[in-house]
């Protein structure tokens, strides 16, 4: 099973390893790259390319399919305006492999063409991809032949004038392919679901590949706020426990059916599902792949992930303790995190922690016991070199909580000196980095997120 996820993400990279999730983008909370105060502002140029592409032979002998390569430009810094961007794109190594077809803002020269873009966006902003490049397997191409696209990229704008993307770090592959080529055609997230509601689920598979598949099976992960999946005969369904990933309802489907090439499938009777008392960001998965041991030709296509919201709460609380020790003995001080509901909640996407319990410790004492899952901090949230004796500890829940979920972080603490009526904060917080001060937008009641520990 694939992670959970907020969504399929727009993959900006930097050369071939960072990917930039696409929950900042439409979130708009990609910070801008700044310097410190007395160095000026910094910007950075990236292109946005898809890694690989595989393109099938045509059918019995005929013409090749083609396919989409969407490309684009982007820059770090919001506070700065960037236009006038140039792509340029360089097909050489595609000789005998593949053709491309150029699109009206790129002007072709020989093996290569320059693309212009006028207004380079920020990370922060709504990107889309502003170059599109029509690909198909070159006559005479055989299975197995590989080429690459490779791109530069320039632009007007940021700290010096003008913006270079990275040097030879941007490459698309491509490779002719032969075999089936299952894609599930794109589905509409959900955003207005209401607690009970049904929501019927389109699907519809394709072969988009030049061969047949000969049966193919469709997985179907639902998160937990799903329930009463559609019932097939042909599905198997299983239910997970939750004790190591967050709990789903699951489904294995096995069809016998011939899918050629072009030919659509789908299902007997639509797939429904149910949404949950305690559902709040649901999430369906659908996977499908060829039977038989065939290899589908492109599998990225072959994964959809819905998004369902629901108007729906979940209430999270923290709640301190009060202890008292003489000078120089050590009392049991419980935190306690509790999720009042009715909804449940997980981080499916990333897979961080749905939040943090943080304690500013009290003046006078000291920390020596440390619960599994909390970390020492200094405190403003940097770095602290031992595990005992922090001002602050910031305590991870799991990536999901259920909507009955408590947990208890008992932390051992040391009265130094006796200060009547001293007292540490207890806070709750999102795990989003510089962001976690934002506060949880589906908690209805933010006055139970701060509590304090009381020491004598």
């Amino acid at each position: 099973m694939r992670p959970f996820s907020a969504a399929r993400p727009v993959r900006l990279r930097y050369g071939a390893a960072v990917v930039v999730a696409a929950a900042l983008l439409t979130a708009g909370l990609a910070a801008p790259a700044l310097a410190d105060d007395d160095s000026p502002q910094t910007d950075q140029l990236w292109i946005n390319e898809p890694y690989e592409q595989t393109l099938p032979l045509g059918t019995d002998g005929g013409q090749p399919q083609s396919r989409t390569l969407g490309v684009g430009i982007y820059h770090d810094n919001e506070n700065f305006t960037v236009t006038d961007g140039w792509l340029t794109v360089d097909i050489s190594d595609l000789a005998g492999v593949a053709e491309v077809t150029w699109p009206a803002n790129c002007t072709p020269s020989g093996a290569s063409a320059e693309c212009n873009i006028p207004v380079v966006p920020a990370i922060g902003g709504d990107y889309e991809n502003q170059v599109f490049l029509t690909v198909r397997a070159a006559d005479g191409a055989e299975a197995g032949a590989q080429g690459r696209i490779t791109y530069e990229a320039t632009a007007t704008g940021g700290p010096d004038g003008t913006l270079t993307a990275p040097h030879e770090s941007f490459v698309t592959t491509l490779t002719v392919g032969a075999g089936p080529d299952l894609a599930i055609d794109p589905v509409a997230d959900i955003k207005d679901g209401q607690p009970g509601d049904e929501q019927t689920i389109p699907f519809k598979v394709t072969n988009n590949g030049n061969e047949s598949t000969n049966g193919f099976t469709v997985k179907l992960y639902a998160s937990y706020g799903l329930t009463d999946l559609t019932q097939y005969d042909v599905c198997t369904y299983t239910t997970t426990d939750g004790n190591n990933h967050a709990p789903s309802n699951e489904a294995v489907c096995t069809f016998d059916q011939v899918l050629a090439p072009g030919d659509s499938f789908e299902l007997p009777e639509p797939l429904t599902v149910r949404l949950a008392p305690h559902a709040l960001n649901e999430r369906l998965d659908i996977d499908v792949e060829p039977s038989g041991g065939a290899q589908d030709i492109d599998s990225q296509n072959n994964y959809a992930a819905l998004q369902i919201g629901v108007g729906n709460t979940a209430d999270f609380a923290v709640t301190g303790d009060s202890v008292s020790a003489a000078a120089g003995e050590t009392a049991t001080a419980e935190l306690s995190f509790k999720n009042n509901g009715p909804a449940w909640f997980g981080n499916l996407g990333s897979g961080e922690p749905v939040a943090e319990v943080r304690l500013i410790v009290p003046e006078g004492t000291t920390i020596t016991g440390v619960p599994s899952g909390c970390y020492p901090r200094a405190l403003d949230g940097g770095y602290y070199s031992k595990r005992t004796g922090a001002p602050r500890y910031d305590c991870d829940l799991r990536y999901w909580v259920l909507e009955d979920t408590q947990r208890t972080f008992a932390f051992s603490v040391r009265v130094d000196t006796v200060l009547p009526g001293a007292t540490g904060a207890v806070s709750i917080h999102p795990t989003f980095g510089e962001f976690g001060e934002y506060p949880f937008d589906f908690d209805p009641d933010l006055t139970n997120n701060t509590a304090v520990l009381t020491v004598n």
